[in-house]
């Protein structure tokens, strides 16, 4: 412990709060409890324990130690640690600026990771300072592998390598991203592979992974097209000595370094992530949320039999992004529309039944927009946006390198095209409806790829880049619905896309992240706490109190010293930054949390005193 003294739990002994977790969540915790502190714990003492063999600040994921090639995937002018009067919270306001105010960069620049990493830093060191005097903070470089005692007493935070455990009066669990155990599909690749000399990379933090293993000129078969993807395809590229020239027509070349390998990519949907939007916001923004908002997950929360997403659920949202659609086609584009917008509101709105294929509106409002947008291009199409190589078939893997070419070509142009500013709209309202689906907890894993495919893609030089590669000759497509198998001494990939055709190669990355669930994860702590009691979601969430965030046992109590906040939760929030103005459920999820610690550390002191 650091230190003794002051008004404190019994004995005189000062009340101590332990965060496992020291990256973006806890450092935003931290944050709210600066924030918080006046009001709800005066010049009471408070020692803080933050645990993490990282760096405080960034932590393991936004750590500054790593490559310069890697980048952030929002503009830095779309990523901030702080707090705008646009947060639904009980506590105050804490302003502060944005990575490129911070940083003196371009907004519209996709800064390093290396640059975030210190600017979580700084955030980090400024918000020690702005803790009051009684409040002490350490960081304890380990990792904490357990968590010890009653409900009703000082618990004991377990580190690796140290004897004797932390005590703590509350204990908050703001893990982040975790590893994971190997499911049974990887579990049989890495023994085939072992038995047969092969080369295996399961999921991974692709910053984190060995790739020394693939060789120069070898083919590699990659399963996995989004942002893992993009780490890996910069690190065996440029990270490996390659480099790319302009040309007069603007388009990249890339120029082999000999030390690459060759990259064989798929994935269900076989086509990487949608580029980021290239353009600015003009004009009137769709009024937000409309078809799904809090009155709409009350009614959802309230009912006797729980809800299903797809069916309860879905369509609420595909009939909200409908709108905001629709709003700026006709506000933006009107000569692309064939009735007024108050006519096509009035009666979108009132077609609310669900058809048989699940749509919100179903065949009233499908016929609705084949009369108001006479182009179908100028219509949103959702499971045509999800399935885009749906029926596709090439006959053979040369034909389709063409066809995705072209493909992603047509994803760059449109999405740098304020032509097609709905698009934009649409990326508005999947943030709108995110803030609103955090409140329902775990919906299942297919909202959240869905929402990464749309709206949390590649900026636009990394898909040039990976057209160059194309061009090359060091990147081919293989595909959607990739399959892999082990057999002949090889792992063998296959899709949908080109029947009959099969690529072989003796290495094998699966270029996605960990999924862990409670029973999965790598982190001892998390797994001995679910073997023990606590709850967890079908898609193997820990379950936490929507209102601040205590952990739920199975019975469904809340346990009153334990604490978990970010992505192993069922309240994971919309990441561990937000953009500016846009609610940050993350922040109203730290707020909660910090308020309820110092409430809960305020009135053990103060019954210490008493006594």
């Amino acid at each position: 412990m650091s230190g003794a003294g002051g008004a404190g739990g019994t004995g005189g002994v000062r009340p101590s709060l332990v965060i496992v977790g020291a990256g973006p969540r806890g450092t935003g915790l931290l944050e709210r409890i600066a924030a918080n502190s006046a009001e709800l714990y005066a010049d009471s003492g408070l020692d803080v324990h933050l645990v993490d063999p990282y760096p405080p600040g960034g932590g393991r994921i936004w750590r500054e130690e790593q490559p310069p090639l890697l980048w952030m995937n929002s503009q830095a002018q779309d990523v901030t640690m702080f707090t705008d009067d646009t947060v639904d919270m009980a506590g105050p306001v804490r302003e502060g600026p944005t990575l490129h105010e911070w940083a003196e960069l371009d907004g519209r620049h996709f800064a390093d990771r290396q640059r975030q990493g210190a600017y979580m830093r700084w955030v980090y060191e400024r918000t020690l300072a702005a803790l009051p005097p009684g409040i002490r903070v350490r960081h304890h470089p380990h990792r904490a592998v357990r968590v010890g005692g009653p409900r009703e007493g000082r618990q004991q935070v377990w580190l690796e390598g140290r004897p004797r455990p932390l005590l703590a009066d509350l204990v908050v669990l703001a893990l982040g991203h975790l590893d994971a155990e190997l499911d049974t599909e990887q579990k049989e690749l890495a023994a085939y592979a072992r038995a047969h000399d092969l080369v295996h990379l399961p999921p991974d933090f692709t910053a984190d992974s060995d790739l020394s293993a693939l060789p120069p000129g070898e083919p590699v078969l990659v399963r996995g097209f989004g942002l893992a993807f993009v780490d890996l395809m910069v690190l065996l590229t440029e990270g490996r000595g390659g480099r790319y020239e302009t040309g007069a027509d603007g388009q990249l070349t890339y120029r082999a370094s000999g030390r690459e390998p060759v990259l064989h990519v798929g994935s269900r949907r076989g086509v990487p992530y949608h580029s980021k939007i290239g353009y600015d916001w003009t004009g009137e923004r769709p009024p937000l949320p409309r078809f799904f908002g809090p009155g709409d997950v009350d009614e959802l929360l309230a009912r006797p039999g729980g809800f299903d997403f797809r069916r309860d659920v879905w369509p609420l949202v595909e009939k909200e992004l409908g709108f905001a659609h629709y709003h700026r086609l006709f506000a933006a584009h009107p000569e692309r529309t064939a009735m007024t917008w108050a006519d096509f509101e009035r009666r979108y709105e009132k077609y609310t039944a669900v058809d048989s294929a699940g749509g919100a509106g179903g065949a009233e409002i499908r016929a609705l927009v084949a009369a108001a947008v006479p182009d179908p291009a100028d219509r949103l199409d959702l499971s045509a946006l999800d399935h885009p190589l749906d029926g596709v078939r090439h006959p053979s893997y040369d034909a389709l390198q063409d066809g995705l070419r072209t493909y992603i070509e047509g994803d760059l142009g449109r999405r740098h095209d304020p032509a097609h500013s709905p698009d934009l709209a649409v990326f508005l309202g999947l943030l709108s409806v995110y803030g609103q689906l955090v409140r329902l907890g775990d919906i299942g894993p297919w909202w959240h790829g869905f929402f990464s495919y749309l709206a949390s893609g590649p900026p636009g030089p990394r898909l040039r880049q990976l057209l160059a590669l194309s061009r090359a000759g060091v990147l081919n497509f293989l595909g959607a619905g990739m399959t892999v198998s082990a057999e002949d001494g090889v792992f063998r990939a296959t899709s949908a896309t080109v029947p009959g055709a099969y690529v072989e190669a003796r290495a094998l990355v699966e270029a996605r992240l960990p999924h862990p669930t409670v029973e999965r994860t790598r982190d001892t702590l998390l797994r001995e706490l679910y073997a023990e009691g606590a709850a967890a979601t079908p898609e193997g969430l820990l379950a936490v109190d929507p209102a601040d965030g205590r952990v739920l046992d199975r019975s469904g109590a809340p346990h009153p010293r334990r604490f978990a906040l970010g992505p192993h939760t069922d309240a994971r929030g919309s990441g561990a930054f937000t953009r500016p103005r846009t609610g940050g459920p993350a922040f109203r999820q730290n707020d909660a949390t910090a308020r309820a610690a110092l409430a809960f550390l305020r009135d053990l002191s103060c019954r210490a005193t008493a006594a």
